[in-house]
């Protein structure tokens, strides 16, 4: 659509001096959800696969299950009062056998980006509400193929090299492949817009797979990886406590602080294979202080 970036003029003070120039900046507009012309959610983010991050959206919060849920994705016209389209406001039909949800209730989502639910509630949502179990998926990553991944998601990211604005989320085949990457200027949006164009292209579950992120892993987006059935998620800083519990609920395998060869798998470790006859990672568990920090061995981050 051409809005994900635009020219302000900035001062740059640099060593030796100060001058105006023109920068590039990453766009951020509210998105409305509407499900058959109700409202439904606003999300802030950067224009550019819109339906597939209303699709994602819809998928993550236990709406829709599959492609065939969604009869139609469309911009609404005439948001304005002078009858243009903004392009910011993006109606979804859902088949008549699915149920709408009740939006007139308190949080009738059991939880969004910015809902602040937690614990156990939250765990027991995303386990009961979940379509695929991501346990039992037979995914196995080499140590190799997982210290790749951020330099391959970075070189994707066409337009943070002009902005150095937006997070990426990257989904990836086992052996490294990148499958499908989305830009946005927030994590959530991101990997809605993955998730999404994967529930259109009829890929659930995804199977196999290792969700990628940019920045660091919070609950949403391993609550969001669970439900579209992807087994791994590597994320390049820290983990919080509640996605650390949510993984190991779901057996999902979590991976943080993913720079270079270093790594932290928080999860599912038995899923990262280290080269070699046998694939199997050798390690040591140091003792613990108060604060669960490691006192004896090291962290990644």
């Amino acid at each position: 659509m051409g809005r994900v970036s635009v020219r302000r003029p900035v001062l740059r003070v640099r060593e030796g001096g100060a001058s105006y120039r023109p920068d590039t900046l990453a766009v951020e507009e509210p998105m409305e959800i509407r499900l058959d012309g109700r409202p439904l959610s606003i999300t802030m983010r950067t224009p550019g696969d819109d339906f597939d991050l209303a699709a994602g959206f819809l998928l993550g919060e236990g709406v829709v299950r599959a492609s065939e849920d969604i009869r139609s994705i469309r911009y609404c016209a005439g948001a304005l009062a002078d009858g243009t389209n903004t392009y910011n406001v993006v109606d979804v039909g859902l088949d008549p056998a699915v149920p709408a949800p009740d939006v007139s209730l308190e949080r009738s989502f059991y939880t969004t980006s910015s809902c602040g639910m937690c614990g156990k509630a939250s765990l027991d949502a995303v386990r009961t509400t979940a379509t695929w179990s991501v346990r039992e998926d037979p995914l196995r990553v080499g140590v190799e193929v997982l210290a790749a991944l951020p330099e391959r998601l970075r070189a994707a990211q066409r337009v943070f090299d002009r902005t150095g604005g937006l997070h990426a989320a990257g989904l990836f085949s086992a052996e490294g492949e990148l499958l499908v990457l989305r830009e946005d200027v927030g994590r959530h949006n991101a990997v809605d817009k993955v998730v999404g164009h994967a529930l259109r292209s009829g890929w659930l579950p995804l199977r196999g797979t290792v969700l990628m992120v940019s920045g660091r892993a919070s609950f949403e987006l391993v609550q969001k990886a669970v439900m579209a059935g992807i087994p791994m998620l590597a994320a390049v800083s820290a983990p919080s406590s509640l996605a650390v519990d949510l993984a190991e609920e779901s057996g999902l395998s979590l991976v943080g602080f993913l720079r270079g060869a270093s790594m932290n798998v928080y999860t599912g470790a038995p899923r990262v294979l280290a080269p070699g006859e046998d694939g199997v990672l050798a390690g040591t568990v140091g003792e613990a202080d108060a604060d669960g920090d490691t006192v004896s061995g090291h962290r990644a981050g």
